[in-house]
């Protein structure tokens, strides 16, 4: 029996990090103070020539969707005479799909929504704490993104369900692909410590999405930033869940902890790249569960397009409870696969995985990459995800406002829905496409 993945992922997260800096209108300015109204804007058309039996609400066949978003507002920074720095912003989103929703079924091309993305305010010490560094206490407030290390654990609040399950219950406004929508609804957050150095993050995070079950968290970090890498322990303490909206599986977040050892960087060594961590939960009805992945890579930065290939292995027990990963360094992070990691599975949960990357620049604007898969399912009684993905894309900077991304991806599973997988109808390979627009003014 396969068991649903639909309350334990997160949608694409945080795209636009991985390819362009949010631009800003400058409205006002002086010495003291800044202005700035803000806009980004992502629209994307989709394609899957099959469909996935993860919502239950999909045919065998093909589904071509478009989804996008607009997120506008303004934002400030205000100097305070010597005390520090205050900050804060406010802003709108407007998000939909249309077309027959994603392969998966968590959208069906009827949603659109308008409410509140950012509205927080925050303030930052300057030089008032100089043992600590430059802004080395920063304080704030309200609904704001939230990411904590490589987005393995945290990276945002950005599950962005439709109409197309339970009636809707779960909706918020659609895109899902894209993840219009990826702040927590409530928190209060410290961090203490500069750029370099041990520093820490001391969290409280209220989710208001109902596809995650209402989540009330406690998180704690501590980091030590040198120019060789990063190390740092990680500390997530569920505190309370809304039950009503709960999932079988998400039932047991309500008292979970999780802890995480994780490091990044080059280890003094040009051109080279490691990352890796392990993370570790204490469920108190079903036991322990774990995962962690390793990943080296390189970059041949005396060769012509300066191209890069990386190797990563992760692995996550029957039980993980991936809580709310997404989208830190680009396409594969922590969306493992366009097709598994976002309509047929495995979703960071069950599964081993073997991946390999290549990535070059022909033009200073232009960037291409291949992305491999191979997944593995460590107990095929919860269903069966086996398959394998490859997908080739590109990220062109058409303008320093405008980015264009295509992918293509063929995806083969060794089952089909019938035979324990997902895929419905068959296990064909599936042919995948996508062209995504990102703007910011």
């Amino acid at each position: 029996m396969v068991r649903s993945p639909l309350f334990r992922l997160s949608t694409l997260a945080l795209l636009i990090g991985a390819t362009a800096q949010v631009g800003a209108y400058e409205l006002y300015a002086d010495d003291d103070t800044h202005l700035n109204a803000n806009l980004e804007a992502m629209f994307g058309l989709f394609h899957s020539q099959e469909n996935y039996a993860i919502t239950g609400t999909k045919d065998e066949g093909s589904s071509s969707w478009r989804e996008g978003y607009a997120k506008y507002g303004l934002s400030f920074d205000q100097g305070l005479s010597g005390a520090g720095t205050g900050y804060g912003a406010f802003g709108l989103l407007s998000s939909g799909t249309w077309g027959d929703g994603d392969a998966a079924g968590f959208t069906d091309g009827s949603e659109r929504t308008t409410k509140i993305e950012d509205a927080y305010l925050g303030w930052r010490s300057g030089k008032l704490f100089e043992a600590l560094g430059e802004d080395g206490v920063d304080l704030s407030f309200g609904r704001q993104m939230i990411v904590v290390g490589d987005g393995f654990l945290i990276n945002g609040d950005a599950l962005n369900l439709g109409e197309g399950l339970a009636d809707g219950e779960f909706d918020r406004g659609g895109a899902y692909y894209l993840a219009a929508r990826k702040n927590f609804d409530q928190t209060a957050v410290l961090r203490l410590g500069g750029q370099t150095g041990w520093r820490s993050d001391l969290m409280w995070l209220k989710s208001d999405n109902r596809a995650q079950a209402k989540p009330e968290m406690l998180v704690g970090t501590l980091e030590h930033v040198a120019d060789a890498g990063m190390i740092g322990l990680t500390a997530i303490d569920i505190r309370d869940i809304d039950e009503q909206y709960a999932s079988p599986f998400q039932a047991e977040r309500a008292g979970l902890k999780t802890y995480s050892l994780r490091g990044q960087g080059n280890a003094g060594v040009e051109n080279l790249f490691l990352s890796g961590e392990y993370a570790w939960q204490d469920k108190k009805q079903s036991g322990n569960e774990d995962a962690w992945y390793l990943e080296a890579g390189w970059t041949f930065a005396d060769t012509p397009w300066n191209p890069s290939v990386s190797y990563r292995y992760s692995r996550f027990s029957e039980a993980f409870d991936p809580l709310f990963f997404g989208l830190s360094r680009g396409f594969g992070t922590w969306f493992q696969g366009e097709v598994a990691g976002n309509y047929a599975g495995p979703f960071n949960s069950n599964t081993a995985v073997h991946h390999v990357a290549l990535k070059a620049s022909p033009l200073e604007n232009l960037s291409v990459g291949a992305l491999w898969f191979d997944f593995n399912t460590l107990d095929t009684d919860l269903g069966n995800f086996d398959g394998r993905e490859l997908d080739l894309y590109a990220e062109w900077a058409v303008s320093e406002s405008l980015v264009v991304m295509p992918l293509v991806g063929l995806y083969q599973p060794d089952k089909s829905a019938a035979e324990g997988g997902t895929q419905l109808g068959n296990d064909d390979r599936n042919l995948y496409s996508q062209l995504v627009f990102f703007t910011t003014f």
